[in-house]
């Protein structure tokens, strides 16, 4: 088994689609970004390519490519798990967290965590996502910002699977 963890964090801004998990969120501010600047995806992404040993998002998705431009992390998410299932591994289980101000994350996690478990193949027992605020504190309080973390378990396809 293997565990790694992953953080990502985006700038919220005006006259941008606020997307996390996979799912529009209706909200006047969204993550800027060179792709869609779903900050949760990004960070399972880091989450799996550190327990499978690779390395960080930025170098298999660098922000530098017009091929990201604008693309939906939902398939930085699939191309992630094809890496993963290369190097022979699965997911045991993803845990994560949004933290961020506003808006309220909790009526959008369950459609977030099926979004993401038909991406990566897994049951929604796998997945957890959880939000949270913190007071008005700090760039995410202040509302200038979305951060989130992940932590994700993995384990070696026994052969002949």
């Amino acid at each position: 088994m293997r565990i790694g963890i992953g953080y990502d964090v985006h700038k919220l801004d005006y006259n941008r689609d606020l997307i996390l998990g996979g799912v529009k969120i209706p909200h006047e501010k969204g993550l800027v970004a060179h792709s869609d600047g779903d900050c949760l995806i990004h960070a399972i992404i880091d989450s799996i390519l550190g327990a499978c040993g690779l390395y960080d998002i930025g170098t298999y998705f660098p922000d530098t490519s017009d091929n990201f431009k604008d693309i939906s992390s939902l398939k930085l998410l699939e191309k992630t798990r094809e890496l993963m299932e290369n190097e022979k591994y699965e997911i045991s289980n993803i845990d994560s967290i949004i933290i961020c101000q506003k808006p309220k994350i909790n009526p959008y996690i369950n459609i977030m965590r099926e979004t993401l478990c038909n991406v990566l193949r897994i049951d929604i027992s796998q997945i957890t996502i959880k939000a949270t605020t913190e007071e008005k504190l700090g760039f995410t309080g202040k509302e200038k910002g979305i951060a989130c973390q992940a932590v994700c378990l993995l384990h070696k396809i026994k052969k002949g699977q």
